[in-house]
């Protein structure tokens, strides 16, 4: 069984709860350290409880898509490049995404960081359409909600098997920008 030794192991460690905890929202806590492979003891020390794992993935969670929308550079970029990495910087943390959104709603606190995601994207989108970029008969706002449900749809449907993870990027983008439409 492994133990707790830097950053990076912690990190691979909240990522792989992450993932357990989707696959398995029902799974102690012993299950799960059996799952990510470490002793029930090595997670015992790391959280003592089911809550204060979620409470700890959850804020390990928004601050690591802060970060990766925040990376995107979605105010100086040009759209399509911003959106490209906005993209590819949340599928590197899929495991995240998929977590908060399963557990979101379980916070004690509401992370304020959604609020936060939305207004960036819904910015991003607005200046796309200004740009001539993105669609103008659809809202900022609309925009916004498309990509999350198409991003957070597909990365659930590779999750369960329905989707290759190859090729994922371009899916995603091929999917908000053309929509279902015959090419």
């Amino acid at each position: 069984m492994a133990t707790l030794d830097a950053p990076q192991e912690e990190n691979r460690l909240l990522v792989a709860l992450a993932s357990a905890m989707v696959d398995r929202p029902r799974a102690t806590l012993q299950e799960l350290a059996q799952a990510v492979g470490v002793s029930k003891a090595t997670l015992y020390r790391f959280c003592r409880t089911r809550e204060q794992l979620v409470e700890r993935l959850i804020h390990h969670g928004t601050v690591v898509i802060g970060h990766a929308i925040a990376s995107a550079e979605l105010h100086t970029s040009p759209p399509l490049e911003a959106l490209r990495r906005l993209i590819a910087n949340n599928l590197e943390h899929r495991e995240l995404s998929s977590f908060l959104m399963h557990y979101w709603k379980d916070a004690s606190t509401p992370p304020a960081a959604g609020e936060e995601w939305e207004i960036a994207l819904d910015t991003f989108f607005l200046r796309g359409q200004q740009e001539g970029v993105f669609r103008i008969d659809l809202t900022a706002s609309v925009l916004t909600e498309l990509w999350i449900t198409i991003f957070m749809g597909l990365i659930d449907g590779e999750r369960r098997g329905r989707i290759a993870r190859a090729g994922m990027a371009g899916l995603v983008e091929r999917a908000f920008l053309h929509g279902a439409a015959k090419a």
